[in-house]
């Protein structure tokens, strides 16, 4: 089944560490939402199968009022077929998330929450700009649990300079007894035009530091593993059949339709990309208009892309498929290209399928760029 991605554009405040598209200003937050049910309505013939997932992101989609979001959903089951068990996640912030917000939440078709943690230290949220503390960390997954969201999903952020091995350690162990069935857990990178890299750049932060990274990854899939969770995606771990449906589909090639400023949505051969600007976004949408880039993928466009997020999951990259829906060279290729890896024991072929080893998920972006093709074969 399909999924739906929409894309709330909206923040209370920046987090140094932070690219996506977002505003800290909520002035405009009735016009967005009016641009966002007539994406929705002029994307509608875009998916014709039944609807599996819909995930709210952003930004942060918790801030939206409660009349915004039963619009949004109004607007979404009067269009689609939206399946009666389909997983409907919202990000959310550990602030926003007090009594009234989940009550209303509860009355609302959403039966998931993603909620942006990164820390259970204070100092740790005081560096990344985070609006929330420790305790609000701990309690709104205490209370989200409480009034029946059980399926829960925790973010978590290592390889900070504040962030020593103990206190890495403390955040596994506390995520853990709180009985979160899945974490998204991710290494802090210093993306560019963000306030962090400029602090670097400055002197006044310390670089990222890679060895540190990638002994706090181990160290979170190990301790993982001995809870009981499975490691289905480089940066996601759930417990045994809580795997998130959303993203799931992402890594396999599920159709997927993008709403909101900068979303993107994939359908087979066709990619498209909103822009990522909330005025002109509203401008076209009040005038009937999408507001997106196509690319129309050519056969290395959708292999490259198979195998760039096929890789990164517990299920790997499927030869047999390759071979069904790339051609015999396109396998070929891959099996030649994976031998170095296979001997450094960073790729393994089981069952024909290649699948990163333990070693192998530290370089999983270094191995996909090396099995890449390129339109080397003219008379493919």
């Amino acid at each position: 089944m399909a999924g739906i991605y929409i894309h709330i554009p909206f923040c209370k405040q920046a987090c140094n560490y932070c690219d996506f598209h977002f505003s800290t200003s909520l002035q405009y937050v009735d016009e967005m939402t009016d641009a966002i049910c007539k994406e929705i309505i002029l994307k509608k013939d875009r998916i014709t199968e039944q609807v599996g997932s819909i995930y709210f992101g952003g930004g942060t989609p918790s801030l939206l009022p409660e009349k915004s979001l039963a619009k949004i959903f109004n607007t979404l089951t009067s269009n689609f077929s939206i399946a009666a068990d389909a997983e409907i996640t919202i990000e959310t912030n550990p602030d926003d998330l007090d009594a009234k917000k989940i009550a209303q939440l509860r009355q609302m078709p959403v039966n998931r929450f993603s909620i942006g943690v990164q820390s259970f230290f204070n100092d740790d949220l005081v560096w990344m700009n985070r609006a929330h503390n420790s305790t609000e960390a701990e309690t709104c997954i205490k209370r989200s649990q409480d009034a029946g969201f059980e399926n829960l999903s925790i973010d978590l952020i290592y390889g900070f300079p504040l962030l020593t091995d103990e206190k890495w350690l403390s955040n596994i162990h506390k995520v853990v007894s709180l009985q979160t069935p899945h974490i998204s857990a991710y290494s802090l990178t210093v993306e560019p035009r963000t306030a962090l890299a400029a602090a670097i750049k400055k002197g006044k932060q310390i670089p990222v530091n890679d060895e540190q990274s990638a002994a706090q990854f181990i160290t979170l899939t190990e301790k993982l593993a001995t809870a009981g969770f499975d490691h289905y995606e480089i940066s996601n771990y759930s417990l045994p059949g809580r795997h998130a449906i959303h993203n799931t589909n992402y890594w396999r090639g599920i159709p997927y339709l993008g709403i909101g400023p900068s979303a993107h949505g994939f359908n087979s051969n066709i990619r498209y990309l909103n822009i990522a600007n909330n005025a002109k976004y509203m401008q076209q949408l009040a005038l009937g208009k999408l507001a997106e880039t196509v690319e129309e993928l050519d056969i290395y466009d959708r292999f490259n892309e198979y195998i760039m997020t096929s890789l990164r999951t517990m299920w790997g990259s499927d030869l047999v498929k390759i071979k069904a829906e790339f051609g015999k060279i396109f396998l070929e290729d891959t099996l030649k290209n994976s031998v170095p890896f296979i001997q450094r024991n960073w790729l393994k072929n089981e069952d024909d399928k290649l699948i990163l080893t333990s070693d192998g998920k530290l370089f999983a972006d270094y191995i996909a760029s090396e099995l890449f093709l390129l339109d080397e074969h003219p008379d493919k």
